[in-house]
């Protein structure tokens, strides 16, 4: 028995108990087991006990762990047992398994365990190992939910360990486990707690697994909102442990529907989250155990049987009642679609969604208990519609009979259990204080709210949650206003405080409030139990005694227990609407179908025949062909223009036709700016997600819904954007097969595509693949999870392709979502992170236009807007005569569908109309005056324009069936009634294309100036200007665009019972449009653009622009809803009703004659005549339907009969004040002078510059208009999709002031998704890891330019790339040139490779500088100059010398040095980023030695990575730094660069060019980074892996001399550590290799340029230059014969600008700046000047070649310099030190008198020095002013005294080689900081001008007495006082003194 039972029972009450007591029984440890009948017939005192055993649970609860530590469950003492001998040779070991896996907790903690689906991991203790846990997989049918019931008997658990599965007792599973029991094995008692993945994904020990009663319920009087029979009595205890369960199905009708989640073991969904299974008489539904497997293994929905089970339960399976039919017969009732009740939708529909449940509502009936209650036959004949009954508190009875004709919801018990839990938000103040909501209280409340519903209202599940949530709100937590925000007060008013209600008080309450609504909500109470008040309200039923009433309350509430409630839905209507919404959107069809296919739609039709006195339509329209067939056609098609074939013949011809071209807008613009910054930010942030500097090119692939039309408009705006040719993806010549291959519909055939393009994304890793998700929320269907396996492959295809492994991971792929409707993306578990969210940014801002488009854009909001009062023309209408007919239809077939019913009456209305315009007035009467505006516009269009150009409608048929049905109708009526020529009727199917006629082909044709012979439409946007009625099927739009054209939308079919935000939006989405801006709309619309979603779309990086008025908000808007005008409501309207068909015909023969350019003087006549016409028909109208006529007739009036002819014949009355929005109040008759008349302008040219007018159902209508006190359309709030559902009731309202940011986080906060949602299994214990870091969302409103806004992304993110990989070189000219000596001696032939050293040395040394960013330093004067007195004046502005500088954009090469944003597989190691390890250590090495010069020992700090540490030496042991490796100058190898190299760098930590790898082409070679101290960080974070030499910290304010200085010091004492080492080696000095490199950090690349010397004569040469890699030139200049004889080497700065002449000498002996290799062997003692900040090198250069040493450039060679905006010597900024205020100081302001007030400055002196001698050294040596003849001498140094003054260089040096001064006069002498070398006879050697000027510096003032003494300057130089200066530092700051004199 038990488990192994097979047999089959009949379904009888007893036999059912008898099975289960003998079972029990043989189960039982007791002797005794309870009486059968006991059973059967002594309910009331097994109730008494189960409350006993409930209170004893509650109070032992607190020791459950101890008493089942000491196996104290039972008051029995505990029966030895014996266990069963193990097999032979298995493990016996405790914590493993007999097949020897080790079971235990700590050590599979971090193994994948596969668990089944609907099994749990949970821990077994074992009591020989009391300090492990034992993992083990259980079905979780057979554990207890949070209250500790509904725990199956029984056991189903596998091993974990060796993977067995099947094991079907816990007696038999024990022993695997190896438990070694003493006592019986039970799972009570061994099974202890639940297992969870906590954050870093290992399995840790989560909650106690409750096996008794919880004691957390709404009412702690009773043990549950259940039945007292719900506790399981202790298993021992007297009574058989299975008895209480034995009862579950008469007496636990709550527990099955759903269970509950532990918090605890769940810690991320909210504890209210409710996951309810639906439940069909105790069994599941086949959806349900379809939707059962999906359930992930957190949650545990209770599982109420199997689906083959035909018989009674296996084993007790809870929720099977004898009544109800088996399962077998339930699957096929499912299948059958006659049956009305079948299991319904997953949620999500108007008001009986259960939005805070897994699973949707059943229909009937529930599980039931006590009496059953017989469903009368023939109720829904009777009543007319099916009662919907919601189950509310407590039991609810067995329902029996014709149970068809009833439906059974558990949404409101459901949302009544989700408001007594605690939100999560509301924990933190602590539940001790906090009670929950009461149930009388919310019984009552729901009474409130039911009582305050119109008649033509339905109810909605939110609107009571957020009364509860209100109620509750305002109750109970005084503590927590603060947390509170303004609740809208659109509900009933609830006094704030309320005595609780009691439940005595609660029918007499619930009567007195209904007692005011005049019956439509009628209280039953009863006594005994709810059997009795259903049975009562099915009486009165039947009697029709409930004809007013639409509710019915059932109470029963007695004082000793808790209430039971049920609410049943009687109103004919509501019940309608409440059982349709619970249809699934598939269902739904099949229903449609069904009744389609059946026939059962004919007596629908055969009742329209019997409406119309004169017949059958049919028959009339039979009728009405035959009489016109002959000149009918004349007279329609007269007035039909043919095409403008005709215009040769001058027939007018409209102008105002144009096809809109590509442009791409400033809104699309912004969006595409906003999206590469987004992508820029991922690749900036540390993560390394996105390396955009390794892609050279863009691909991209664009994912539609497999729409035909949408698919062909996406390679429409492809095609035309021009993308594919700036992209270089395709060539000029584009074909549309090559279009294709970039977008790919998402249908059976798109796996073959997508396979194509992840191939490509694999095979080209530096090309950045964009995989764009168009229309991303539709199909968002788990690909594991689908829940209709019978629907079309396409479903889940978006699971399966985007969220494959493979996109995932591809480090070039980024995936932009881009949707209208973001909502279903941001949920608790979405994949997106909301920093990658780009909303749509809003047009305005306080006011202001923030983007000039010449066009306005009309969504949701302004369609909302325009129903408010003082607005003309309300753009959302709807028909009240097609409602009430619909809704008098529906009660008399209620076995119809509304959907049919309405498409029928629509179909109805229009073929009346078509007739009715054709002439048959009679026909009025049968349509809707909506309906005849509709039909009358759309065939007088094509007659008002001279090509016949006409309006669009489109019918909106959601159901496929229906639309073909629509279709054939409409066809045939425009047939008979001859208007084939006159408008076209297209059938929109979204899985096929379009199909119109012959004829409008030809039309379209022509108007486009299309000469391609066999070209069709394929998007509705090439229909512009076709007259047509469009029939848009498809459950969904799937982003289809409809023309300017558009003018009527015609929504009265959408299914209006599934309210979903999306869906809502998405279906007037449709109607979204552009306006031409120049048609002013009216002011409240453009000045107050409604913000609610999707609108108020801010952007994330701008929200501080988005802040709203709200004063101006209200004073411009009336809050009230308005007065509906007549053209809104067609009840109040006469729209043309009255006028006769003769009127009508008159009106139709009237023809257009002239064109839109003709003058309006020709028509005078016509004009007046016109108008006499129009004053008398006015009058007849004002004197009959007493209307007033504006100064103009709006484009879409009311439509009253002489409007409706006006526009027959094609006139338009304006003013040149009015406009087509301006609201028709004038009562004043239109003056003759005002009258314009326009006869030919198109109703297509008007169409486009005013939005289309869209007609909705009532019920729809209601949702979108009516608003929160905040101006929140009501449709904002409703669930936001399908597929996702609330994480709780209790959450806060939304805000119409909510930006879309907020909206988002608002979305992602308090939705999560349901199991069918793609994002399901997308969470990771609140990790932020479940974003995927290159997935985007773009969300924008329908119809705005989301498509050209990505295409355009894709275009500059392009040209990002490209230029990504382009840097910006300066390219200037040598400066110069015309002063160097032209000689004709030429030491070298062009095309040699290295400089001979005796050759060399006879190479004059050239002293001008020619580099170019010395262009505004002084010329330095040598013998060999021809001196000329030219103006050298500056032709940059000072300051900004750097901005000015010339640059060229150049491509980087593969041998370019990067920055730290280059990140690339092959350098990842070079760099230290890799993400797999940790960042490279180092460590910190001191290195001192002293320096005369100095006067001190310096010491420097080396920073040295792990990996570079081979390239020094240190001391064993102590590790102590002693050198630094240097090679040999004899060494060669191919891959080692000899000389290390120095890099000198400041505040460029992120754009220096540090990394060196593929400039280097891999060699390996020594980089040092040479920083300041206070950078040390800074550097340290950017480049781990490279060596840093730190400066001490007095160098922290020093100028670069500082960096060459120390590092050339350094050098060179390295190099004697190095000899020394080496010598012991038996190494010759000499042999050391004695270079270095000192680079700038802003070379960029190298170039060489290859001389050919091949021609004729020996003179003739051409030359090449190409990029190579710095490892190439070093090589080269390293293996330079002789090189060590050399000090200095260098080479050219590029120039793009270098001519032949340039290139004829290989070698050049002059100066060397940026990359230099030095010597400092040979440069010993000629130092670099370490105060120095400019032209160090300069300074530097004459020192080495006045010691006489050789200075080599080559010329074949140049290097790249980069321009970097930040960091280098733009770091030093000169302010004031007293005030922080950044005023700038003029260079004059440098210096000042000793002693005086004069400002101090925040600067270095030596930097105040060099700044103020650059700008104003004429102060001082006024006659060297562009007096180049005479320069000025400086001694032992090069100061820049700026352009206009020329220096000449001397030094004191002995043995020094200066130029010869014998010829020269001087204008000036320089001493600067002179050291003992100048003596006074060396300067008495040199002759000055009279007047010529002194200027000595020196560090203080007395060395500066000094000097003049020492130097005897008193002989020939006058000093004064006055003439004294220092440099404007404070004395702390040492300044610089200076004397100044005047040669005598």
């Amino acid at each position: 028995m038990g488990n192994s039972y097979a047999g089959q029972l009949k379904t009888t009450r007893f036999e059912e108990v008898l099975h289960n007591s003998i079972e029990a029984s043989l189960r039982s440890n007791n002797l005794v087991p309870r009486p059968i009948f006991s059973q059967l017939y002594l309910e009331a005192e097994q109730q008494l006990s189960s409350l006993e055993a409930g209170s004893r649970a509650d109070n032992e609860e607190e020791e459950e762990e101890e008493e089942d530590e000491e196996g104290s469950e039972s008051s029995s003492p505990p029966v030895s047992y014996q266990m069963k001998p193990p097999p032979e040779g298995c493990c016996t070991t405790d914590g493993f398994c007999q097949a020897g896996k080790d079971l235990r907790l700590v050590s599979i903690s971090n193994e994948h365990i596969e668990v089944p689906s609907g099994f749990l991991l949970v821990g077994a203790k074992s009591p020989n190992l009391p300090d492990h846990l034992l993992v083990c997989a259980v079905d979780k049918r057979f554990l207890p939910d949070d209250n500790g019931h509904n725990a199956l008997l029984g056991f189903s658990g596998n091993c974990v360990g060796c993977g067995k599965k099947g094991f079907c007792y816990f007696t038999e599973f024990s022993n695997h486990i190896n438990l070694k029991l003493t006592t019986q094995p039970k799972k009570q008692k061994h099974l202890k707690y639940y297992l969870v993945r906590n954050a870093q994904g290992a399995l840790t020990k989560g909650s106690v697994i409750c096996w008794k009663g919880a004691e957390f319920r709404g009412r702690q009087s009773s043990i549950s909102t259940c039945s007292s029979t719900l506790f399981q009595l202790p298993e021992s205890s007297g009574l058989s442990g299975s008895t209480s369960s034995e009862l579950l199905p008469a007496a636990n009708p709550s527990a099955p529907a759903g269970t509950q989640q532990t918090a605890a073991t769940i810690d991320h969904i909210p504890s209210t989250a409710v996951f309810s299974s639906a439940v069909y008489n105790g069994k599941e539904s086949p959806k349900q155990q379809l939707m059962k497997n999906n359930l992930s293994a957190l949650t545990r929905p209770s599982v109420l049987g199997t689906l083959t089970n035909s018989g009674p339960p296996k084993k007790r399976h809870k929720g099977w009642s004898p009544e109800s039919p088996s399962s077998t017969e339930t699957w096929n009732l499912q299948l059958n679609p006659q049956a009305p009740n079948r299991i319904k939708n997953d949620g999500g529909s108007l008001s009986s969604l259960p939005h805070s449940a897994l699973m949707g509502p059943a229909s009937s009936p529930m599980v039931g208990s006590g009496e059953p209650v017989s469903v009368p036959d023939n109720l829904l004949k009777i009543c007319k519609a099916k009662p919907v009954i919601f189950k509310g508190h407590g039991n609810f009875p067995y329902l029996c009979g014709n149970i068809n004709d009833v439906i059974v919801s558990p949404l409101l018990y459901t949302c009544y259990r989700n408001s007594q839990s605690l939100s999560r938000a509301y924990e933190q103040y602590g539940t001790s204080t906090i009670q929950p909501i009461s149930e009388e209280m919310q019984l009552l409340l729901t009474v409130y709210y039911l009582v305050q519903l119109a008649s033509d209202q339905v109810p909605l599940i939110e609107d009571l949650e957020q009364i509860f949530m209100r109620s509750w709100r305002e109750s109970h937590l005084p503590e927590i206003r603060h947390y509170q925000q303004a609740v809208p007060q659109t509900f009933p008013q609830v006094p704030s405080q309320i005595a609780p209600v009691t439940s005595a008080q609660l029918p007499w309450l619930a009567g007195l409030a209904a007692s005011s609504c005049n019956d439509s909500v009628h209280i039953i109470e009863c006594s005994y139990s709810l059997a009795e008040g259903l049975s009562e309200m099915f009486k009165l039923l039947i009697e029709g005694k409930l004809i007013k009433t639409n509710y019915v309350v059932i109470i029963c509430a007695s004082r000793n227990r808790a209430i039971d409630s049920c609410i049943v839905i009687t109103g004919k209507y509501q019940a309608r609407v409440l059982s349709e919404s619970m249809l699934s959107p598939s269902d739904y069809q099949k229903e449609v179908s069904y009744q389609l296919v059946t026939g059962k739609v004919e007596t629908l039709g055969s009742f329209f025949s019997t409406l119309c006195p004169e017949g059958d339509i049919d028959l009339l329209l039979e009728k009405f062909y035959q009489e016109n067939q002959g000149h009918i056609s004349s007279s329609l098609s007269a007035s039909v223009n043919k095409p403008t074939a005709v215009n040769g013949t001058g027939t007018a011809v409209c102008t105002s036709y144009e096809i809109e071209r590509h442009q791409i807008r400033p809104f699309q613009l912004a969006v595409a700016q906003k999206l590469l910054s987004h992508i820029c930010s991922i690749a900036d942030s540390s993560t390394q997600n996105l390396d955009l500097g390794s892609f050279e090119k863009i691909d991209f692939l664009i994912c539609v819904p497999p729409s035909e039309v949408t698919y062909q408009q996406t390679l429409f705006h492809l095609w035309h954007s021009g993308i594919l040719l700036e992209l270089g993806l395709e060539k000029e010549h584009l074909t549309k097969q090559r279009v294709e291959q970039y977008v790919m519909k998402l249908d059976a055939e798109a796996q073959i595509k997508f396979k194509v393009f992840l191939q490509n994304s694999m095979q080209n890793p530096h090309t950045l693949f964009v995989l764009i998700h168009d229309h991303a929320h539709w199909d968002l269907m788990s690909a594991m999870h689908s829940l209709y396996p019978q629907t079309e492959l396409s479903t889940g295809l978006v699971d399966r392709l985007l969220n494959c492994r493979e996109v995932k991971e591809a480090p070039n792929i980024v995936t932009l979502h881009v949707t209208s409707f973001p909502y279903a993306l941001q949920t608790q578990h979405t994949h997106i992170s909301p920093y990658n969210e780009i909303h749509w940014p809003s047009s305005y801002s306080n006011g202001v236009d923030l983007y000039h488009e010449n066009k306005k854009y009309f969504g949701l909001s302004e369609f909302i807007e325009s129903t408010l009062s003082g607005h003309s023309i309300p753009l959302l209408r709807y028909d009240s005569s097609f409602e009430a007919m619909v809704m008098a239809l529906g009660k008399r077939f209620p076995r119809l569908h509304s959907a049919v019913i309405r498409t029928f009456v629509l179909i109805q209305h229009y073929s009346a109309a078509m007739m009715a315009v054709c002439g048959l007035s009679q026909m009025k009467n049968y349509t809707s005056v909506e309906t005849l505006e509709i039909t009358q516009n759309l065939i007088n269009s094509s007659r008002q324009c001279p090509s016949g150009h006409g309006l669009m409608v489109v019918l909106r048929i959601p159901c496929t069936p229906l639309a073909a049905v629509a279709y054939e109708r409409l066809y045939n009526v425009r047939e008979r009634l001859a208007l084939e020529d006159n408008f076209e009727i297209i059938l929109g199917n979204p899985n096929s294309g379009i199909t119109i006629g012959k004829h409008f082909v030809e039309q379209l044709k022509a108007w486009q100036k299309i000469e391609d012979v066999d070209w069709r439409p394929q998007t509705y946007l090439e229909l512009e200007g076709l007259p047509c009625i469009l029939i848009f099927s498809g459950m969904d739009p799937q982003g289809e665009s409809l023309p300017r054209s558009l003018r009527y939308c015609d929504l009265r079919l959408i299914n209006s019972s599934s309210l979903v935000r999306t869906t809502l939006e998405q279906e007037l989405g449709l109607a979204a449009y552009f306006v031409s801006s120049e048609i002013h709309t009216e002011k409240a619309v453009v000045n107050d653009v409604l913000e609610s979603d999707p609108e108020k779309l801010s952007s994330t990086d701008n929200e501080d622009e988005e802040i709203a008025t709200e004063g101006s908000t209200s004073e411009k808007r009336s809050p009230m809803k308005r007065e509906r005008s007549c053209s809104h409501d067609s009840a109040s309207s006469s729209l043309s009703s009255k006028a006769s068909s003769k009127t009508i015909r008159s009106s139709l023969l009237i023809t257009a004659f002239c064109t839109e350019s003709s003058p309006p003087q020709v028509l005078s006549n016509n004009t007046e005549e016109m108008t006499n016409n129009y004053e008398k028909q006015k009058q007849k109208v004002d004197r009959g339907a007493q209307t007033t006529i504006s100064k103009h007739l709006p484009p879409v009036t009311e439509q009253l009969d002489t409007k409706q002819n006006i526009k027959s014949a094609q006139i338009s009355i304006t003013s040149s004040s009015s406009s087509p929005f301006s609201s028709s109040s004038s009562s004043s008759a239109p003056t003759h002078n005002s009258f314009i008349l326009q006869t030919s302008q198109c109703s297509m040219t008007k169409a486009s510059k005013q939005p289309p007018i869209v007609f909705l159902p009532k019920l729809v209508y209601d949702i979108i208009t009516s608003t929160d006190s905040s101006g929140l359309p009501k449709s904002s709030s409703l669930l936001p999709y399908h597929s996702v559902m609330w994480a709780s009731s209790f959450r806060p309202l939304m805000s119409k002031m909510m930006t879309c940011t907020e909206q988002s986080l608002y979305y992602r906060q308090w939705t999560v998704p349901k199991p069918i949602h793609m994002d399901y299994n997308n969470r990771n214990e609140g990790r932020m890891d479940t974003f995927h870091p290159r997935r985007l969302l773009l969300s924008g409103p329908p119809q705005i330019g989301k498509t050209g806004a990505y295409l355009q992304f894709l275009s500059i993110l392009s040209r990002m790339l490209i230029r990504l990989t382009e840097v910006d070189v300066y390219d200037e000219e040598e400066i110069n040139i015309n002063i160097k000596e032209e000689s004709d001696q030429y030491y070298y032939q062009p095309g040699d490779t290295w400089p001979d050293l005796e050759m060399f040395k006879k190479m004059p040394f050239d002293y001008t500088i020619h580099d170019p960013k010395y262009e505004d330093a002084s010329l330095i004067c040598s013998k060999l100059q021809t001196l000329n007195n030219e103006d050298r004046s500056l032709s940059r502005r000072q300051e900004d010398m750097y901005t000015c500088r010339q640059t060229t954009r150049m491509r980087l090469s593969k041998y370019a040095a990067y920055n730290t944003y280059h990140h690339c597989e092959q350098c990842h190691q070079y760099m230290g980023f890799n993400p797999r390890y940790q960042l490279y250590e180092s460590t910190l090495h001191a290195f001192a030695f002293s320096y005369s010069m100095l006067g001190e020992e310096i010491q420097l700090h080396f920073i040295i990575p792990k990996s570079k540490e081979h390239h020094f030496v240190f001391s064993q042991p102590g590790r102590q730094l002693e050198s630094m490796r240097l090679p040999l100058v004899t060494d060669k190898s191919e891959d080692y660069i000899k000389s290390p190299t120095f890099t000198p760098t400041t505040g460029r930590h992120e754009h220096g060019l540090f990394n060196l790898y593929h400039a280097m082409d891999g060699a390996s070679h020594l980089h040092v980074l040479v920083v300041k101290e206070y950078e040390m960080a800074i550097y340290k974070k950017y480049w781990p892996n490279h060596i840093m030499l730190v400066l001490p910290s007095i160098f922290n304010s020093a100028g670069v001399g500082a960096a060459h200085f120390l590092i050339k010091e350094l050098s060179y004492h390295n190099l004697e550590l190095e000899r020394n080492r080496q010598e012991e080696l038996g190494i010759k000095p000499q042999d050391i290799w004695p270079f270095i490199v000192i680079s700038d950090d802003s070379c960029v690349m190298w170039n060489a340029v290859e001389v050919d010397c091949s021609g004729d004569r020996k003179s003739d040469y051409t030359w090449t230059e190409r990029n190579v890699s710095l490892k190439q030139i070093l090589q080269h200049i390293e293996a330079t014969p002789n090189v060590t004889h050399y000090a200095l080497i260098g080479m050219r700065k590029w120039s793009s600008k270098t001519n032949s002449a340039e290139m004829k000498e290989p070698f050049s002996c002059c100066h060397v700046h940026d990359f230099i290799m030095l010597n400092v062997d040979l440069t010993q003692n000629v130092q670099y000047n370490q105060n120095r900040f400019t032209c160090d090198d300069v300074d530097f250069n004459l020192r080495v070649h006045s010691a006489g040493l050789l200075i080599c450039r080559f010329n074949h060679f140049n290097v790249m310099k980069k321009q970097i905006a930040v960091g280098g010597q733009r770091s030093f900024h000169i302010k004031s030190k007293v005030s922080d205020t950044s005023v700038s100081i003029s260079p004059a302001q440098y210096i000042c008198a000793p002693d005086s007030k004069h400002t101090f400055l925040a600067a270095p002196a030596q930097l105040l020095l060099e700044k103020y001698l650059q700008y104003h050294s004429h102060r001082f040596f006024p006659l060297s002013l562009k007096n180049y003849r005479h320069p000025v001498l400086s001694v032992d140094c090069y100061l820049n005294l700026g352009p206009q003054i020329a220096v000449c260089y001397v030094s004191s040096r002995p043995h020094s080689l200066n130029i010869s001064s014998s010829g020269l006069t001087f204008s000036g002498l320089l001493l600067y900081l002179c050291d003992s070398f100048v003596v006074a006879s060396f300067l008495k050697k040199f002759h000055f001008l009279k007047g010529a000027t002194l200027c000595v510096i020196c560090q203080d003032r007395n060395s500066l007495r000094q000097t003049v003494v020492r130097l005897e300057l008193e002989d020939e130089w006058q000093f004064r006082l006055r003439d004294e200066f220092q440099t404007a530092n404070a004395k702390e700051d040492r300044p610089l003194f200076f004397l100044t004199g005047r040669h005598i």
